[in-house]
C-alpha cells in the first residue's frame, strides 16, 4: 500500500475568474470582462488527459471546482470536463462532485445545469446573514439573495454546504451566536465556519496597515467566538470533525479529506496546487498563477505546471502531521514515522500534561484547547 492511498486521490478544478474581488480575499481570483469558455474548456481538457497519464490506474473519488466563482461556469464547460474526467479514471460509486458557488441570482438559476452535468454537493459562499455586514465584505449579494439560492440548492442537490465569516468588524460574541443559530437551523449537513483573517495584499490588508480597518474584535472575544462555534455546532448535531468545518455524521467533505489526510490531489487551473505521487516520490506542483500565462503554458508546452518540488521524507511527514492535526480523528504515529517523522517523547508528554493532545498507542489528536493552538502545537512537535 502506497502512502497516498490512505488519504485516497482527489482532483481540483480551479476557475479563477469572479464577478467582482472582494477586500478580504487572498485567493487567486480576478475580474475579466469576457472569458472564452471555449478556450478554458480545451485547457482543461489537455491537463486532464496530462494527469490521467501521470496517474493511470487510480481510482478518483472527488472532484472538486474551487476559485475564483466556478458557478460563473457554463455547466456544459462542467459537464464535458466531467465526461473527460469519467474516461480518464475509474471512479468510486459513491464519488463527491463539489462545485463551489456565489448565492446570486445568477447562479442560483444554474444549479440545475450543474446537477444535470453530474455535480452533487454545492458549497455556497454565503459569509454573513446581515446585510451591513455582506456591504462591508464587498458580497454583491443580500441575505436574502443567500436565503433564495439557499432554498433552490437544497431542491436541487442532496448535499448542500455553505460558508460563514465570524470576528468581522463590531461582531460581538451576542451577535455570533444569534447569527449562528440562525444559520443552524438552515443547515442541510454541512457547515464551515472562519474566522476573519487580515492578509497582506488585500484591500483590507491595507486598511489594516494604515489603522482604518476599526472595530474588529480582539483576541479574547475572537476566542470565546470559537468556543461558542464549538459548543453551538455539537449542539445541533454538527460537531467539528475539522478546525472550521462542521458536518453530520457521514456528511463530511471527503475531498478536502484528502487533503487533511495527506492523499494524493492533481491540481490543474491557473494557481491551482498538486500533491502527486509517482516515480517513486511524492512530488508539489503549483501551476501559473496569471489566467493567461496559464493557458499559453499548457497550449505551448504542454503542462500548466510552472513548479514541481519532490518533497524529502521529512517534509512529507511534517506535512501529514500540519494537515492531520487539523482533523479531530488526529494522526497515526505509526505513519508519521515511516514518512520519516521523529518523535520527541518529552514534548509529547508535555503536550499531553497540558491538554492540548491526546495519545494512544498510535494515534495523537489534538485537544479542543490544542486546535486553537495549533500552530503552538506544530512548532514544538516538529522543531
Amino acid at each position: 500500500m502506497e502512502d497516498w492511498q490512505h488519504g485516497g486521490f482527489g482532483l481540483y478544478v480551479h476557475w479563477p475568474f469572479c464577478q467582482s474581488k472582494c477586500p478580504y480575499c487572498d485567493f487567486n481570483s480576478h475580474v475579466a470582462g469576457e472569458v472564452k469558455q471555449d478556450q478554458w474548456l480545451a485547457a482543461y481538457l489537455s491537463e486532464i488527459d496530462r494527469v490521467g497519464t501521470l496517474t493511470d490506474g487510480r481510482i478518483l473519488q472527488s472532484v472538486f471546482f474551487g476559485g475564483g466563482t466556478p458557478s460563473l461556469m457554463d455547466p456544459a464547460l462542467v459537464g464535458a470536463i466531467l465526461e473527460r474526467v469519467r474516461a480518464t479514471w475509474r471512479c468510486t460509486n459513491d464519488w463527491e462532485i463539489t462545485l463551489e458557488a456565489n448565492p446570486g441570482s445568477v447562479e442560483a438559476g444554474r444549479f440545475g445545469g450543474f446537477r444535470d452535468a453530474g455535480v452533487n454537493r454545492v458549497s455556497l459562499g454565503v459569509q454573513a446573514l446581515r446585510d451591513a455586514d455582506l456591504r462591508r465584505l464587498g458580497r454583491m449579494h443580500s441575505v436574502a439573495d443567500a436565503q433564495r439560492a439557499f432554498d433552490i440548492a437544497r431542491q436541487v442537490f442532496t448535499r448542500v454546504s455553505f460558508d460563514l465569516i465570524y470576528a468581522r468588524q463590531d461582531q460581538t460574541l451576542a451577535d455570533w451566536r444569534a447569527e449562528l443559530a440562525e444559520a443552524l437551523t438552515m443547515a442541510v449537513d454541512h457547515l464551515s465556519l472562519y474566522q476573519l483573517t487580515i492578509e497582506d495584499g488585500t484591500v483590507f490588508g491595507d486598511r489594516f496597515a494604515k489603522g482604518l480597518l476599526r472595530g474588529l474584535p480582539g483576541e479574547d472575544v475572537s476566542v470565546d467566538m470559537y468556543a461558542a462555534t464549538q459548543d453551538l455546532c455539537a449542539a445541533a448535531g454538527m460537531a467539528a470533525y475539522e478546525v472550521s468545518n462542521h458536518a453530520r455524521a457521514g456528511a463530511e467533505s471527503r475531498h478536502n479529506l484528502v487533503y487533511w489526510r495527506a492523499g494524493d490531489y492533481a491540481g490543474i487551473g491557473p494557481g491551482a496546487h498538486g500533491r502527486l505521487s509517482v516515480h517513486g516520490g511524492r512530488t508539489a506542483t503549483v501551476a501559473h498563477r496569471l489566467p493567461n500565462d496559464w493557458l499559453v503554458a499548457v497550449a505551448q508546452t504542454g503542462s500548466g505546471d510552472c513548479e514541481t518540488e519532490q518533497l524529502l521524507p521529512a517534509d512529507r511527514a511534517a506535512e501529514y502531521a500540519m494537515m492531520s492535526l487539523r482533523l479531530r480523528e488526529g494522526m497515526s504515529r505509526g505513519r508519521f514515522v515511516a514518512l520519516g517523522g521523529s518523535e520527541n517523547a518529552d514534548v509529547l508528554a508535555d503536550l499531553a500534561s497540558s491538554g492540548h493532545i491526546e495519545m494512544s498507542v498510535d494515534t495523537i489528536r489534538t485537544t479542543a484547547a490544542g486546535r486553537l493552538l495549533l500552530n503552538e502545537v506544530l512548532r514544538r512537535m516538529l522543531r
